[in-house]
């Protein structure tokens, strides 16, 4: 019997965005629903916010730039936190005190993949959109983030060296230009065999489903 083939997902997400962080757990989610399935993760950058300064904002700043008022997002946030918490998700948007920039969060996820002694890179995921979402932590703060690092297997020191450095900050900036260069403007997307694009925090069964139907696609046109 013929072994299957991976399915490569790339997931196109920022750590900052609401919607990636429930889409998370709802591919994870998904992936449960269809075990049966090898699967190959890929977590790529998006900037949901590209104006933002490298050190952030304050909150209210950015809520003002964005929604108009800070009263104006409330009435956003509530559904958000709704939807959260049916997926077993935490947001206190209240805590949240400044605005990231994101560019290092993406860094960190790219290094985890591959310097953390193993695919780390979904773990420093989670991390970081706990900090922000859960926690009202300050991604602008090195030391935050080289100790969310740590908690994920990297070298507090290293890391912190890298990150007062340009190390992959081009890299990562061609990464999500080459999302957005795609047609990639709403995340998460869920991008299939990097042929089929899934847009949204799509329900866990709708993503079992695209799971099973391309993984059969594929496998078939591999065995003709």
């Amino acid at each position: 019997m013929t072994a299957i083939k991976p399915l490569q997902i790339d997931i196109v997400s920022d750590v900052v965005c609401p919607w990636c962080y429930i889409g998370k757990k709802r591919i994870e989610n998904a992936l449960a629903l269809a075990p049966e399935i090898p699967v190959e993760i890929h977590w790529r950058p998006f900037f949901l916010n590209p104006w933002v300064p490298r050190d952030g904002i304050s909150r209210d700043s950015y809520l003002e730039t964005k929604f108009g008022s800070v009263e104006a997002y409330k009435g956003i946030a509530q559904r958000v936190v709704a939807a959260a918490e049916e997926e077993g998700l935490t947001y206190r948007p209240e805590l949240v005190q400044r605005q990231p920039n994101t560019i290092d969060c993406h860094r960190l996820i790219h290094w985890a993949q591959h310097d953390a002694g193993g695919d780390r890179s979904a773990a420093m995921k989670q991390r970081l959109m706990e900090l922000y979402f859960r926690d009202g932590g300050d991604l602008t703060q090195t030391e935050v983030l080289v100790q969310a690092a740590a908690d994920c297997g990297l070298d507090a020191e290293t890391t912190r060296q890298r990150l007062a450095s340009d190390e992959d900050v081009a890299l990562i900036s061609a990464w999500a230009k080459d999302a957005s260069d795609k047609g990639i403007s709403g995340v998460p997307t869920f991008v299939f065999a990097e042929k089929y694009a899934v847009s949204g925090a799509q329900e866990a069964v709708k993503l079992a489903r695209a799971i099973r139907q391309i993984s059969a696609e594929i496998n078939a046109a591999a065995a003709e």
